[in-house]
């Protein structure tokens, strides 16, 4: 790839991603031109064209603007999840225009910076968004690249000043993203097996993190104390052992008090800002990396406090004395296992409705037992057919399938639009999933609230 510096103008195959849009918006801040394709209009796409990123939604090179037709000085962006059979990439490659994947454009972007790197196949989302909140509410001037909308930002990117020398960075495992990365920093939250699609294995899996960060300098790494990672600390909730630890976790009326053990030093009664165990756990990661930044203790626990979250990340929606509604991006079953724990754990007796779209057949394939052993821990499912994302449908995997192996007491197969009428006598909902399952959110909070 050519000098980011010779770049006039870049487009996006794929822009709606999450990541690819907050590539779009770095790009949109050094004021170069940026347009691209997705498949389908989204709040971040209508956001994008907004701040005036020329966006088409059909695969048709004759849609493209002329403004990016130039073949010096233009940089086309792509993702994994588009096919070399897509017209526009195919157009783009055979008039020898410059195309890199996003994760080679963010290392590029990143690696003269003083780089801060979360990776885990969970929880990366959530403490990333939490650290660089942490950063900017100490006046840290810094980047940020996330994998989420962080709610108080509300961005998935983080601006930092011409003169900021830091970045804060979500380190994607998916097609060993992360490897074109240059951390000073790295924190690892989780290592459990998922995208098999690329890695085949869980080893293959584990051997990718550990080759991400064994390149890191000064092994300046943070990883969960069970994780197999070569690392200078390590965190853990309810830990003797770990550098880094929560104890006495409680929940008081819906909120998550605990204490802090840290290097040297010992803090009462933290509150998160957020719900579930499993952020409680992301604080202290967030917490770790903060820490080892000079972020003062009374800084750093502050602004946990206050952090309000990323969307789709365990979001309430609904909280009244008669109706709960939570979405979570939960795509895994160990995802799903630790949010269904979490609303036991604030709501013990309260039925629990759990609405949940599989996202990828190879994933459904590959964990379907887990999947059904998570997903049975629900009162009720409601299972959507799967989203097949970037992928062909693969012969005896499909919803029905699914549930044919979960076993709580009621559970069903139901179309999308018709989740909604179905929704009686729910005290509690869960949806849970990657793919267009968020364009349930709306219309299930409209039907609770009426």
């Amino acid at each position: 790839m050519t000098s980011l510096k010779d770049i006039k103008r870049v487009y996006f195959l794929g822009i709606g991603g999450v990541g690819m849009s907050a590539l779009a918006r770095y790009f949109l801040s050094q004021n170069i031109l940026v347009g691209g394709y997705d498949r389908s209009q989204t709040e971040i796409s209508h956001s994008l064209e907004a701040d005036t990123c020329q966006i088409i939604y059909e695969d048709s090179p004759s849609q493209i603007s002329s403004s990016f037709l130039e073949l010096k000085g233009t940089l086309v962006v792509y993702t994994p999840a588009i096919s070399s059979h897509n017209r526009l990439f195919t157009y783009f490659t055979d008039r020898h225009f410059i195309l890199s994947k996003r994760a080679h454009v963010l290392g590029e972007i990143t690696k003269d910076l003083y780089c801060l790197a979360v990776a885990g196949t969970h929880g990366k989302t959530t403490i990333s968004s939490m650290l660089a909140f942490i950063l900017q509410s100490n006046l840290v001037d810094c980047w940020a690249f996330l994998g989420g909308i962080a709610t108080d930002f509300n961005s998935n990117f983080l601006e930092g000043s011409s003169s900021s020398s830091s970045v804060i960075v979500e380190a994607d495992e998916f097609d060993r993203s992360f490897l074109h990365l240059y951390p000073n920093w790295a924190l690892v939250s989780s290592m459990d097996p998922d995208h098999l699609d690329i890695y085949g294995t869980q080893l293959n899996l584990e051997a990718s993190f550990k080759e991400f960060t064994g390149r890191i300098e000064s092994k300046q790494v943070i990883a969960r104390e069970d994780l197999e990672i070569d690392a200078l600390q390590t965190y853990a909730l309810n830990s003797e052992t770990a550098d880094f630890s929560a104890k006495n976790i409680q929940v008081i009326d819906g909120a998550y008090y605990f204490d802090i053990i840290y290097p040297g030093g010992f803090c009462k009664g933290v509150q998160s800002g957020l719900a579930g165990i499993h952020n409680v756990e992301n604080a202290i990661g967030a917490f770790s990396m903060a820490f080892n930044q000079g972020i003062s203790v009374e800084g750093i626990t502050r602004a946990i406090s206050i952090f309000s979250g990323v969307k789709r990340r365990f979001e309430y929606h609904v909280n009244t004395k008669n109706n709960v509604y939570i979405d979570d991006y939960a795509h895994h079953p160990k995802e799903i296992e630790i949010s269904i724990q979490s609303v036991r754990e604030l709501f013990p007796n309260k039925s629990l409705t759990v609405v949940f779209q599989p996202h990828l057949f190879s994933r459904t394939n590959d964990f379907m037992s887990e999947f059904a052993k998570a997903l049975s821990r629900a009162d009720r499912v409601m299972l959507l057919d799967i989203y097949p994302a970037r992928e062909l449908p693969i012969e005896g995997v499909s919803s029905t399938v699914l549930l044919e192996q979960i076993s709580c007491g009621y559970k069903g197969l139901y179309k999308k639009e018709s989740v909604v009428k179905f929704l009686s006598d729910s005290e509690v909902v869960l949806t849970l999933g990657a793919g267009d399952i968020s364009d349930l959110i709306n219309p299930i909070k409209i039907h609770l609230l009426s």
